[in-house]
Formats: C-alpha cells, structure tokens, sequence
C-alpha cells in the first residue's frame, strides 16, 4: 500500500508491504538504485546505514511487544527509511500506529500549510524516529508495570503461578534488547554520514537520537536486572516451601513409624505375645500407640524441628 504525501517542495511517500509496481513507481521517480529497490521488497535481516549519492538509505529494526492476527508474538518490525533532499520514503512490513498518527499531523498541516511544520526530509525523518524511540520507552514502562505486578504476585504466595509469567517477561526484554542491540552501530554511522550529508547542521539532532537510543538501552538494562533479582527471590522462596512440605513429610513418617512398628509386632502370628489375651489388652496397645506418639512429637519439639 502507498500513500504519497507534498508538502511545499517536500515529498514523503509511506510504503506498507509494497508491491513490486510500488517499488518501481519509486524507483523511476526518485532515481533509487534497483539494489535498494530489491531490499524494499521483503524485511533486511540486519540493520544498516548507506549512502547512494545524493540520498541516505537506512534500515532499523524496531521492537514490538504486539500480537498479530494470527496471535503469534511479532519480537520486532522493521522500518526503511530513503532521506533524499527533497524526498524521503518509509517502508514498512506492517502497520505502525506512529506512521497512521504522522500521517495525520502530516496531512493536517499540509492542508493548512503551517510554516512552523518543517519540509526538509531530515527533519521528517528526525521526526518519524523520534515517534518510533518514544514507543519503544512505552513497551520498556509496560515490561515494567508487568514486573511490578509479577513481584506483588510472589509476595503475596502465588510463586509457583509467576514461574510462567516471569519467563514470559524474560521473553519480552529479551526481544527489546536483541532489536535495540544493533542501533548503536547503525546510529554512529549516521552520525559521519549526516556530516557528509547535510553539514553539521543536523549532526546535534541526530546525536539526540542516539541519546534516545542509549536513554532505552539503559532503561532495558535496568529492567533485566529486576528480572533477574525477582527469578531469583521467587526461586527461593518455591525452594523454603518444597523444603517446608518435604520437612512436614519426613516428620509424618518418623512419627507413623512407631505406631506400624507396635501394630505390626502385636500382629504377628507366634503363640506368645505379651499384652494380648489380657483384660483391656486392646485399650493398654492403644496407650502404647499413643504414649509412643506423644513422645516422637515431644521430641520433634523441643529440637524445633516443629
């Protein structure tokens, strides 16, 4: 699908899963290079940062905590971005809430052509970036709400249930970490290219995109360290309560073992046995049983073992 927007002498053209006719119109237009072209096409396996003569292309990939339609988790979405001096083009994969909502801006302040609105293709891309480094703090500050949620969760006895969802938020930051992960080349490169590319102007503008970057980067880091930090309390305290329900297990034993041990000698088929044949034999066993009893627990007690 495209949608082609002019703003002043500016052209941004959004491409979501294009077409191959798409791909050409925009070759022809804009002069892109049929290798360009080719990587338009279908998802890049890794990000990167080039430049074509007179235009920068640029390949990111942006981490998404989403489900799509078929329910599958979606770990990251990649954006290509093509800054020429009049043009830029995005490409995406699949939709993007901040192109639908920049789109909006876009169109609106065409319509009213606002002269505070920029219509370099930079400040476009700057723009677009900034929007994409912003939802990424929103997955980070939702990876954290679920943490806190998961550690109330295990103080408040359900350990054995956060097995699931602590593994679960692993999974989640993992997946931010391995899709930021590759920026921080990618970014440093634009910045040399930037220079080349538009002069010093921009260069300031695109080191606060870096520092974006590193702000998320570090917020993920911090993330993963409570992860760690609540696996390992939950860890210990599932530990404390299988050791508690194994103690209670073994102390049930020894303190059932003197009474099978008594029922099974006084079941014995031999022609002498003590007690038995006598007035209350049966009530004088049961007194045995229980003093016998009495006394393991006595003695589990005062070794604080109870």
């Amino acid at each position: 699908m495209l949608h082609r927007h002019e703003y002043k002498d500016l052209v941004w053209v959004d491409l979501e899963s294009p077409t191959v006719d798409e791909i050409r119109s925009i070759v022809e237009e804009f002069g892109i290079d049929t290798m360009v072209a080719d990587e338009l096409l279908s998802p890049t396996l890794r990000p990167h940062t080039e430049r074509y003569g007179d235009y920068l292309y640029l390949v990111l990939h942006f981490p998404t905590l989403r489900k799509n339609k078929a329910t599958a988790v979606v770990p990251e979405q990649e954006v290509d971005f093509i800054i020429g001096k009049n043009f830029i083009v995005t490409t995406r994969y699949e939709e993007l809430a901040s192109f639908v909502e920049f789109r909006k801006v876009f169109e609106v302040n065409a319509a009213l052509a606002e002269n505070h609105f920029p219509d370099n293709s930079f400040d476009i891309f700057l723009l677009l970036a900034k929007r994409l480094y912003r939802t990424v703090d929103v997955e980070i500050d939702e990876v954290r709400e679920t943490l806190e949620s998961i550690e109330a969760a295990i103080f408040n006895g359900q350990e054995k249930e956060m097995v699931v969802s602590l593994s679960r938020a692993g999974r989640d930051i993992l997946n931010l970490k391995q899709a930021l992960d590759p920026h921080q080349d990618v970014l440093s490169s634009l910045v040399a290219l930037t220079a080349e590319f538009t002069g010093t102007e921009y260069v300031s503008r695109v080191r606060a995109i870096e520092s974006m970057y590193y702000r998320s980067r570090k917020h993920i880091t911090s993330i993963w360290q409570t992860l760690s930090e609540l696996r390992e309390t939950n860890n210990s305290l599932l530990s404390t309560k299988q050791n508690e329900v194994m103690k209670t297990l073994t102390i049930m034993a020894f303190v059932t073992f003197p009474l099978m041990l008594i029922s099974s000698v006084f079941g014995m088929n031999t022609k002498i046995l003590p007690i038995v044949g006598r007035d209350n034999d049966f009530w004088i066993i049961i007194g045995i049983m229980f003093i016998a009893t009495f006394g393991m627990f006595y003695y589990f007690r005062h070794k604080h073992w109870l």
